[in-house]
This record gives structure tokens, C-alpha cells and sequence, in this order.
């Protein structure tokens, strides 16, 4: 462990590798980066998946990790969107979308989280980043530095202390940092099914008065279900046996695909939304969830935590090539004002969304889905849908144009 570096990085999740990496490749052999988490000595055991949107796909790539996972990878070539109730016997399709934001660029790609972890962790180990499995417990900020602790009683000083150590940051409650955001007493179930016909890379999101119930195609004849109940119906269908799990899962994926048969873990997450109301403090910058939990009624919380490390990277990186203070007020302010209206934007958006769909009153759903209806009339604005969901709107940072730093 070296004593002092130029930036530690709590957290070797997706946002915490990915900005190491990032910053190794665009500031070289001589900026040391160390990134601490007990879990890089454990192995990755993940069994969830996520949605890669095209801008995030391009961040892999310039970093050289999308090669590694692209033979895994299930590109989503449309998407459709329906609204029943559950005893209903007939589910309308409302609004549709092409997959494509460019000219064969899916908007977005289907990916296990233990294979994309896996390469992020290779090419960290090979672009020789400093892999601390050790938590930090505590840390004081100077003028010019900071000094961390770590649990195991090593001592490191950096210019930067980046928190990417979850939701549950302990690092940002120790940096004062509060949080705004509430509890939707719901819970997301995950689980991964096999099916007996090809899902041809359609993805389908369909609403139920409980919340979505999102169908996401996987390489193979497999799909990953984000399922959407109040915690207490979660937790009892978590509960039964397989037989009546599966009974409740063909209830709501229907047998449009064939028999269905559950093939990957089953676990539930509570649903919120939570941001911190700052995303920086002296020498110290929240990433990823740490700074932000939304609703994945989207499918976009990683995205946002990737679009963190995007907007970080470049503005730390801009800094130091003018021979500035990586770690400074100036960078850090230019990072939360990149960042913070994008992700206010972004989950008060699944906040209303989640309320609109999520009830059971006959006359928000006619009203929402005579909005589905208009949209689907609308090319130009469908697109606008597709372009914001694949990230590629705005001032985007050069890593999610797919260019180096």
C-alpha cells in the first residue's frame, strides 16, 4: 500500500473501477490510484443483470473493457410497453421503440454484472491500479490533503477521497453530507428465467397496478425480471416454494415465449428515492449510488453512476494536464454542476412515473394511456425518448462519446 496517492477511491463497484481506470488511462503510469473495498478479495458473485445504455456502452469501450464482455452481451433491439391489470386476459400494447440510436448501435445492452465486474477488475489489475481489499474506515481532510484510515490500520494521504461505497455510504454520513428522498414501500424482485422460444432481443415493460413488471432478454433463451410489488407482497412471494413462485411469475410474464422455468437466484431490493444534497465536500466527491438512488423503472440507475465517472474523469483529468489541483474546489465544483440537474431531472422523472403507473385508479391509467397512445403517434418525440434513455443528450462527456481521455 503506498502512503500517499493521488486519488483513493472507496468502493470497486462498477463506478469505482471504471473511474480508476479512467483516470490510470488518461493521466498514466505516474498517477498512482488506489481503490479500496474488502469485497475485491472475494469472489464476484453477482447474479443480477443490467441494462448498458449506448453512451455507457461507449465508456467500456474507450476503456478497452467492452471486448471483453461484447460475446455476452444481449443487445435490446425494441422495446414495448404495455398497461393491464393483472386478471386481465388481454394486455394492449401502448408505445413502442426501435433499439437503435445510431445506424447499428443498439440504445442498449443486456449484461450480468459478475462478467462486466470481472473485466473491470481485469483491466484495473492490469493497468496497474492499486487493489486495497480494506475498507476505509475514517479520514481527515487538510488544506492539500487528505489523510485515510484504513480498517486494517494503514495510513495513505491523496489529493482526493472519492466515496463510491453505495447507497448506504458510511463515508458520506461521516462527511455530513444529509440526503433528500423517500420510500415507495416497494420492493424489487430480481431473478433471471430460461424460456422455451427466442425473445429475439425485445424487451417489455409492463405496468401493473403494483408497479412494472420489466421482461429484459439475455443471451440465450433467458430473460432477467425486475419485478415491482409492495415489500409486503414481495416478501411473501419470496417465500414460497418453487412451484408457487413460479405460478406467480407465469401470472404476470404470460407464455407468449413458451414454458417458463426460473434458472437464477430470486432476492428482493426496497425501491426509494434518495440524493444527497451535496455531491461534493473538501477534497471529497459521492459517485454512483452513493450520491443518488432512483427507481429502476428506467433501467437507469448504473447508467447514472456511469455518467458520475464520465463527468469526474474528465474534469480531474482537464485539470491535471494544465498542471492544476485534480483533487481542488474548482474541479470538484465543475463536477457537481455537470452532474446534479441530470440526476434531479432524472429521478424526480422515475418518481413520476412510478406514482402515475403504480396505483390502481381506472382514471389515471385511461388518462396515461391515452398519453402512451399520443406518444406512439409521434416519431420525433419517441426519438427524443430513446436518445435521453441511451444517454447521449446534453453536454455529454467525451468517455460517453466512446473518446479517449
Amino acid at each position: 500500500m503506498p502512503a500517499r496517492a493521488d486519488v483513493m477511491i472507496a468502493g470497486g463497484g462498477f463506478a469505482g473501477l471504471a473511474l480508476a481506470i479512467a483516470l490510470r488511462q488518461g493521466l498514466g503510469d505516474a498517477f498512482t490510484v488506489v481503490v479500496a473495498d474488502p469485497a475485491l478479495d472475494h469472489p464476484i458473485a453477482d447474479a443480477r443483470s443490467s441494462a448498458i445504455a449506448a453512451a455507457a456502452r461507449r465508456l467500456f469501450s474507450a476503456l478497452g473493457v467492452w471486448d471483453e464482455v461484447v460475446s455476452h452481451a444481449q443487445p435490446i433491439l425494441d422495446m414495448v410497453i404495455s398497461d393491464s391489470k393483472l386478471e386481465d386476459v388481454v394486455r394492449p400494447t401502448f408505445l413502442t421503440f426501435a433499439g437503435e440510436v445510431a445506424p447499428g448501435e443498439p440504445f442498449a445492452h443486456m449484461v450480468e454484472n459478475g462478467r462486466l465486474l470481472a473485466a473491470l477488475h481485469g483491466r484495473a489489475a492490469a493497468d496497474g491500479i492499486v487493489l486495497a481489499s480494506d475498507a476505509v474506515a475514517r479520514f481527515a481532510t487538510g488544506p492539500d490533503r487528505v489523510a485515510v484510515t484504513l480498517a486494517g490500520g494503514a495510513s495513505v494521504e491523496t489529493r482526493l477521497l472519492v466515496a463510491a461505497d453505495g447507497a448506504r455510504s458510511a463515508l458520506r454520513e461521516q462527511a455530513g453530507i444529509g440526503t433528500v428522498g423517500w420510500s415507495y414501500g416497494q420492493s424489487a424482485i430480481v431473478t433471471t428465467v430460461a424460456h422455451e422460444r427466442d425473445h429475439r432481443g425485445r424487451a417489455v415493460e409492463h405496468f401493473l397496478p403494483a408497479g412494472p413488471f420489466a421482461i429484459l432478454p439475455l443471451t440465450g433463451r433467458r430473460s432477467s425480471i425486475v419485478w415491482t410489488e409492495t415489500t409486503a407482497e414481495a416478501t411473501r412471494i419470496l417465500a414460497l416454494d418453487d412451484a408457487g413462485f413460479h405460478h406467480e411469475l407465469e401470472r404476470r410474464f404470460g407464455l407468449s415465449l413458451g414454458e417458463l422455468s426460473a434458472v437464477g437466484r430470486r432476492g428482493a431490493f426496497p425501491l426509494g428515492l434518495k440524493v444527497a444534497r451535496s455531491f461534493i465536500a473538501e477534497r471529497f466527491a459521492l459517485l454512483g449510488d452513493a450520491a443518488h438512488m432512483i427507481h429502476p423503472i428506467a433501467g437507469q440507475g448504473l447508467n447514472l453512476g456511469l455518467r458520475d465517472v464520465a463527468a469526474l474523469a474528465e474534469a480531474m483529468v482537464d485539470a491535471a494536464r494544465l498542471g492544476l489541483d485534480c483533487g481542488g474546489a474548482t474541479v470538484l465544483e465543475r463536477y457537481q454542476q455537470w452532474r446534479r440537474f441530470d440526476t434531479l431531472s432524472m429521478g424526480l422523472a422515475t418518481d413520476g412515473i412510478n406514482r402515475l403507473f403504480s396505483n390502481r385508479s381506472d382514471v389515471l391509467r385511461l388518462a396515461r394511456d391515452i398519453g402512451l397512445g399520443m406518444v406512439e403517434r409521434l416519431p420525433a418525440l419517441k426519438e427524443l425518448f430513446i436518445h435521453e434513455a441511451a444517454g447521449i443528450t446534453g453536454e455529454v462527456p467525451r468517455l460517453l462519446k466512446g473518446e479517449a481521455l
